[in-house]
Order: structure tokens, then C-alpha cells, then sequence
């Protein structure tokens, strides 16, 4: 887990009704383009781990005979299942569980994905667990927003969201040091997945970039539900100051643009590994 930092279940509360109006999503297509990357033909499970409000469980279940969403916060899970419903999805399941809990009888998968999730867990506990939950060639999925992509072609018709602002007004509120949960994360979060990963035995790795950079505008509440979204400024972290953050975050919003915002969509990045088969 992060360096300094212990889990607990506050890390993500309040934020599930935020994500599906906050969140930019990952590039059109994504699912399908990893999906023809790693020969998914509609057999064989997939397991989401920490799916949130099930964003990327529901665009890779219609690959996968059943798919299952597992996370720990139950409000997550719940506007998953209200998702899919309103998608019209079937073939999905919804877990409520730490990574740290697998293989927690769940079986065995043709692929186990970590959207911007892995790095919250006990790693190299996660990794070996995986590990024996996958088929012989199954793949462990790592999915994130390409980070540092290149600036988009398409002129912005409106201003980006201030977002160094808005970091700044998160500080100020609630201390220079990133919060999260009920305690901070003094060193930010770790990488070197691929580390962790040839640790636990995973070969193969291989990167696929999924193009974006669509526009899309956004509007002031839309940028709020971004904020209270994120596990650095999740609603709950300003108990009895919540309305006063809000107040100041909208008025920087209004200052920094009257009529809205507009951003790319970044690129997905997808980085694979395989047991061997």
C-alpha cells in the first residue's frame, strides 16, 4: 500500500454519487480495442477489482460470459446496480470486498482488471492472489488515463477547469499534505506495477494506447461532482466545513469561467500481463 498510509472504509465515501457526472471517461472504444487485443470472445469470466460504480465492468461484461464488480464501498456497489440497470446489462455480479479478501471463493477468470484501483491495495499480496485466480494465460489488466498525454488538436471552445486552483483551495481547506481516508499519503501513491507483477510470476507485458481527445464541455456542477469525486477531496474529509469548501469552489468556478469549461478526453492507457499457460 502507499508508504505511510493505512486503508480504511472512508476512503471513497461520498463520492459514488459524484463519479458518473464527474469522471471523464476512458477513450470510446476502449473495451473493445483490449478486447480484440487479448482475444476476449464472449467466454470465460472477468473480474472488476475495485470497480467503483462499475464504469469498466459494464463496458468489458459483454465480452465475458459473467463479469463481477468487487468493492469494499457498498454505495459504489449500489450505483453500479443502478447502472446496469438503466444500461440494460446483464451477466453481472456485484461483490462487496477488499482486494485484500481474494481469492474469496470467487473462482477462477480469464482476466482480472484494475482500473486505477491497484494502487490502494497491498500489492504484492493482490498480485500473488491474482495470480492464482487466473486460467493459464489469463491476463492481469491494468487500466488508467494515459498520463502526461499530448496536447489535443481540436481548440478548446471554452476554458479548461482550473484545476491548479482548485488544488490550491483543497489545500487550504484541509492541510498541504494529500488526504485520504482518515489518514494522508505524505510520498502520493506508488507505481512500478510491472515490479510487483514479476514478482508474483506474470510475463508477457505488453501497453496499448486507446486514442481520445474528443472535447467535452462541462459545466460548473459537473466540475464540483469532479472534486468530491476524488479521494483527496471526498465530501467527508470536510465534516462540518463541507458547505464552506463548496462556496469558495464554486465561486473559483465562476471567477475562472461564466459560461463552462471544456476539456479532452485523454487518451486510455492498458497495460497487460499473462500467466504463463
Amino acid at each position: 500500500m502507499p508508504e505511510g498510509w493505512q486503508w480504511d472504509g472512508t476512503l471513497f465515501r461520498g463520492s459514488a454519487a459524484h463519479y458518473e457526472r464527474g469522471r471523464l471517461p476512458y477513450a470510446p472504444g476502449f473495451a473493445g480495442a483490449v478486447a480484440r487485443a487479448l482475444g476476449w470472445d464472449g467466454r470465460g469470466r472477468v473480474l472488476d477489482v475495485g470497480c467503483g460504480p462499475g464504469t469498466v465492468t459494464l463496458d468489458l461484461a459483454p465480452f465475458f460470459t459473467e463479469a463481477i464488480g468487487l468493492d469494499p464501498d457498498e454505495d459504489m456497489l449500489a450505483e453500479a446496480g443502478r447502472r446496469a440497470d438503466r444500461l440494460g446489462v446483464s451477466g453481472v455480479r456485484w461483490v462487496t470486498g477488499r482486494a485484500e479478501d481474494l481469492p474469496a471463493g470467487l473462482g477462477e477468470f480469464r482476466a482480472v482488471v484494475f482500473a486505477q484501483s491497484f494502487h490502494w491495495t497491498d500489492r504484492d499480496r493482490v498480485a500473488a492472489a491474482v495470480f492464482g485466480m487466473l486460467a493459464p494465460g489469463g491476463a492481469f489488466v491494468h487500466v488508467s488515463d494515459l498520463k502526461e498525454p499530448s496536447a489535443g488538436a481540436t481548440p478548446l471552445p471554452l476554458p479548461a477547469p482550473p484545476y491548479e486552483g482548485i488544488g490550491e483551495l483543497v489545500r487550504r481547506h484541509l492541510g498541504p499534505v494529500r488526504r485520504a481516508g482518515q489518514g494522508t499519503l505524505p510520498h502520493g501513491t506508488p507505481g512500478r506495477e510491472d515490479l510487483v507483477l514479476a514478482r508474483a510470476g506474470f510475463e508477457g507485458f505488453a501497453r496499448l494506447v486507446v486514442p481520445a481527445g474528443q472535447v467535452v464541455e462541462r459545466t460548473e456542477d459537473d466540475v464540483v461532482s469532479w472534486v468530491f469525486s476524488c479521494s483527496f477531496s471526498a465530501p467527508h474529509l470536510f465534516g462540518d466545513r463541507l458547505g464552506d469548501f463548496e462556496r469558495d469552489l464554486r465561486a473559483l468556478l465562476r471567477r475562472s469561467s461564466a459560461d463552462g469549461f471544456a476539456e479532452h478526453v485523454p487518451p486510455t492507457e492498458v497495460m497487460t500481463w499473462r500467466r504463463p499457460g
